[in-house]
């Protein structure tokens, strides 16, 4: 997204509301509310990325993916704030983050979402906060990790009972993990904050730090994060088990779209 298109998104927002059609069935806790990717609205109450914070939106953006591509997608899962600092300062293809950039990720961290329609419980306190690795364990062939103790019996358990075609799509997400995706999620709805707050919870209040992971059919790529999943044999055979349950169920009161995919653990 470029700045005029960003600027001429917000244009749009301020003067028009767009609705898209929506094909729905629910069916309480495990239904599938959306067959559409754009399941949303622009609304005149949406709120964007403020035009004062826009270069510093970009810039850190960059630098989070430069980051992320120095240590590898896997240790970026898990590295933490004063960590990834280290990497932008003194690897040779990264540069520091400036003063500006990071009164930005403070702004995004701290700021009460509440605004944005995201009314979900807040599970960091400081942006800092930092994910110890001899409480997490790599699981092979996903690039990603899970905290030991249950949420790892919890996977292994829906693996055993569901089959090597469940597999783990996400876990272990640190703040600066966390900060990325959201901040990507942005960008991909053209800066409308509010929109991206109803798909991905913010840095500070997400349960992937915690506990929390997602699951996937493999071979189903990104439709494994929309309410395709829901279709699948494999979602079919979650239901039936007793052990697990969805953490963003269908009008769930933290504000998140339905997410059939995300396991609550805690």
């Amino acid at each position: 997204m470029n700045r005029r298109s960003f600027l001429n998104t917000c244009k749009i927002a301020a003067f028009s509301s767009v609705a898209y059609p929506i094909v729905s069935s629910a069916s309480k806790d495990f239904a599938v509310d959306s067959l559409v990717l754009a399941d949303s609205v622009i609304k005149k109450s949406d709120l964007f990325i403020e035009n004062s914070d826009f270069a510093q939106f970009e810039s850190v953006r960059k630098k989070l993916y430069q980051v992320q591509r120095h240590v590898g997608y896997g240790n970026f899962n898990i590295i933490s704030f004063d960590l990834m600092l280290k990497y932008a300062k003194y690897a040779n293809n990264i540069e520091s983050f400036t003063q500006k950039e990071l009164d930005f990720l403070e702004k995004i961290f701290y700021i009460n979402p509440t605004p944005y329609g995201f009314y979900g419980k807040k599970v960091s306190e400081k942006i800092t906060d930092t994910i110890n690795n001899n409480d997490v364990v790599k699981v092979s062939g996903t690039g990603h990790y899970l905290f030991k103790g249950k949420p790892e019996k919890t996977y292994n358990e829906l693996r055993k009972d569901i089959g090597d075609t469940l597999t783990l799509t996400s876990g272990v997400r640190s703040i600066v993990k966390q900060m990325k995706l959201y901040l990507d999620k942005i960008e991909r709805s053209d800066g409308n904050i509010t929109k991206a707050s109803k798909s991905l919870a913010p840095p500070a209040y997400t349960y992937h730090s915690i506990a929390d992971f997602d699951v996937g059919k493999k071979g189903l790529g990104y439709d494994n994060f929309t309410a395709r999943f829901a279709l699948t044999k494999e979602f079919s055979q979650m239901r039936k088990l007793k052990y697990i349950e969805m953490r963003y169920t269908i009008n769930n009161k933290d504000g998140v779209r339905y997410e059939p995919w995300h396991i609550k653990v805690i």
